[in-house]
């Protein structure tokens, strides 16, 4: 299925356009997972893989039916070495199951051999060694830097409007993107000039839903310059980082969404996966349901 269409597909089912983003550290951890695993693997990079794993996988129960997708932030993973990324994979397997969409957030940026690669590894198969294809991690979508240009791009997209899908950085949420995206360029922005690369590379991929496998993404800290981006990508679906923690609220989060009301997806990590925390319960899974319920609420 079109990328888009996958994950508009889930909007739909789910009557959500929530995207729980899977970031575990030590610190997120519930205690009871934490001492299991120390019984088991020690203070080690497998003991750590292990507690992440078992949270991912009770999250991701909690929360199936009633998320658009998932989001896990590589870097949680990469940081424990074979350990965390065999947590990582396991992890899109069961969401894969449970019918959630899968977004890898790597950022990766390179061009050629390399950025093939790079999709190989998160998006579709590598190579064997006598002509038979290995499997990557099986994400429907991966983040990307677009600012090597066209070259850093067309490596991640199919010939053609495939399975998966990649969403450039645009105008993210951190307070000093402005530093780079918005310095005067041309006719607008930087921001706004990489929107219009975005809106070229995915032209030709729309998809049944109106939109292409070419996203965006535009933080919900920045509505004003959302609304503008929109008028520049038309087309594009964006994953909207920055709701909740980071200050963004739901009005802030839905500035992008086309007239149709199509076209965004919004991410919360912490205040789903670290719910339990804030609200001092020991029913983790319960405490990210409820989040989520809320967030759901909130957007709808």
């Amino acid at each position: 299925m079109h990328a888009a269409d996958l994950l508009q597909a889930s909007i739909d089912r789910t009557r959500s356009i929530a995207c729980v983003g899977l970031d575990p550290r030590p610190a997120l951890l519930p205690p009871g997972l934490i001492s299991e695993a120390l019984k088991v693997h020690g203070d080690t990079a497998q003991g750590v893989a292990a507690a992440f794993l078992a949270f991912n996988l009770g999250l991701l129960e909690a929360i199936a039916g009633h998320c658009a997708a998932v989001k896990p932030q590589l870097a949680c993973y990469e940081a424990y070495g074979s350990a965390g990324l065999k947590a990582l994979e396991l992890t899109v397997v069961r969401a894969r199951e449970l019918g959630i969409p899968v977004i890898a957030d790597g950022k990766r940026n390179d061009i050629g051999s390399t950025a093939e690669h790079y999709a190989q590894a998160f998006l579709t198969q590598a190579p064997g060694l006598a002509g038979s294809a290995i499997p990557g991690l099986g994400a429907d979508w991966l983040t990307i830097n677009g600012y090597l240009g066209s070259d850093g791009v067309t490596p991640f997209l199919g010939k053609a409007p495939t399975g998966t899908g990649v969403y450039v950085l645009v105008k993210t949420s951190n307070p000093s993107s402005g530093d780079l995206q918005d310095q005067p360029q041309g006719e607008g922005t930087v921001a706004e000039a990489m929107a219009r690369l975005v809106h070229r590379w995915g032209a030709g991929r729309v998809g049944t839903c109106g939109l292409t496998d070419v996203g965006a993404v535009v933080g919900a800290t920045w509505p004003a310059q959302a609304r503008a981006l929109r008028a520049l990508m038309p087309d594009t679906p964006f994953l909207v980082p920055g709701y909740g923690a980071q200050g963004g609220s739901a009005a802030d989060a839905k500035a992008g969404a086309r007239a149709d009301g199509r076209g965004i997806l919004v991410n919360s990590s912490r205040g789903i996966i670290g719910a339990w925390q804030a609200t001092k319960t020991a029913d983790w899974q319960a405490a990210a349901r409820a989040a989520l319920d809320t967030m759901n609420q909130d957007l709808a």
